[in-house]
């Protein structure tokens, strides 16, 4: 088990792609400790998680919440004795339309949200890796160059977090903490059942793959459980890029 031993916080973690993340983090010997919002989706990925033989925890968390992830932050280190990984997934995703038909406040809100959220449990999980001297922080939602009409703020909120992915590397990488964003271009297995055009969104999304075909929520997590672990230890500031080549990195 790569990640045996490790102690893995994740956020957003009720949701399907932190979920598939927190299922590969403790598929790999991590004990996990999930935060969300609702208790009942971080409930089920818990079981599933214990269910399987892995160690799960979920605790209710506000990721846009300073104090709270703090508190929760230091609650992880403070029982497991440290923290390894930090994963956050939180949906930042608002007002998609085109930028000449949204507000000011509708186009800075997912901006603002990305940073924020992305900076605390950063900010969070990188005081108790310190003392340590190693850790990983993976930020999901990293971006390629390409982007396409009617996304509101969302795109720039992704190209934000790639910012703070570089500054986070540069100023984490002397204490031996690495820096790494996913982007998948797009996991139809995440759609809500009841999404409206989920088959026409997902024939879309494979049809502008190279390899036809996209990454499904086990991809995700095996992805992430590789790169969180030793084995991925040469990667920091880095973008993985899980999108069939959807995204072309440039």
């Amino acid at each position: 088990m790569i990640l045996e031993n490790k102690i893995a916080v994740v956020y957003g973690a009720g949701g399907s792609i932190g979920g598939a993340a927190a299922r590969g983090f403790a598929r790999e010997g991590a004990r996990v400790f999930l935060a969300g919002r609702t208790s009942a989706t971080l409930d089920k990925v818990a079981a599933d998680i214990r269910s399987a033989g892995g160690a799960a925890e979920a605790a209710l968390v506000d990721a846009l919440d300073e104090e709270a992830v703090d508190a929760f932050a230091g609650t992880v280190a403070e029982r497991a004795g440290g923290i390894d990984v930090s994963f956050n997934a939180i949906d930042i995703q608002d007002v998609q339309r085109p930028l000449m038909e949204i507000t000011a406040e509708e186009f800075a809100r997912p901006i603002a949200n990305a940073a924020r959220t992305q900076f605390l449990t950063t900010r969070a999980a990188v005081r108790h890796m310190i003392p340590r001297g190693s850790g990983v922080i993976l930020m999901f939602g990293g971006s390629g160059p390409q982007t396409i009409p009617g996304l509101g703020g969302f795109k720039v909120a992704l190209d934000a977090m790639e910012g703070m992915r570089r500054q986070w590397a540069c100023e984490a990488g002397r204490y031996g903490i690495r820096v790494v964003t996913m982007v998948t271009g797009g996991v139809p297995e995440s759609l809500p059942a009841d999404f409206a055009d989920r088959d026409e969104l997902a024939a879309s999304l494979t049809e502008s793959t190279l390899l036809r075909r996209t990454a499904t929520l086990a991809d995700v997590g095996n992805v992430a459980a590789f790169v969180a672990s030793d084995r991925a230890r040469t990667m920091t500031s880095a973008t993985v890029n899980l999108s069939c080549g959807a995204i072309v990195d440039y």
